[in-house]
């Protein structure tokens, strides 16, 4: 497992912007896929986008597609989420998180990421 330490969260209105950060320290981070996931209050954690071990091969949900942009940078051991004409709706906590799948990491299953962060939360107010 990899430790995973969120940043960058906090309260913006609805149109602007947030960069969310995700520290991991140690040499290994480059050999996992790495992913975001959100949990809202009384819903699911769900999906938000995932990034291949280079960052060459990205995926989205499609309620983030075009707003919302992933990457990574193993000199750092550091991933992204930049995001973009945030809505309401994207009110969540989100979650970094670590895949060692080579199989099925892009797939946006919970069960494939092996370690988590803490969460760092985002409000957007309308």
């Amino acid at each position: 497992q990899v430790q995973l330490v969120e940043s960058g969260g906090g309260l913006v209105q609805a149109g602007g912007s947030l960069r969310l950060s995700c520290a991991a320290p140690g040499r290994t981070f480059s050999n996992y896929a790495m992913g975001w996931f959100r949990q809202a209050p009384g819903k699911e954690r769900e999906f938000v986008a995932a990034i291949s071990w280079s960052g060459g091969t990205t995926y989205y949900a499609d309620s983030v597609k075009g707003r919302f942009t992933i990457s990574r940078d193993n000199a750092k051991n550091t991933m992204y989420l930049q995001m973009i004409s945030l809505k309401p709706e994207d009110t969540a906590i989100y979650y970094c998180a670590a895949s060692s799948s080579r199989t099925s990491w892009y797939l946006g299953r919970l069960r494939d990421f092996d370690s988590w962060g803490q969460g760092t939360q985002v409000t957007v107010a309308s």
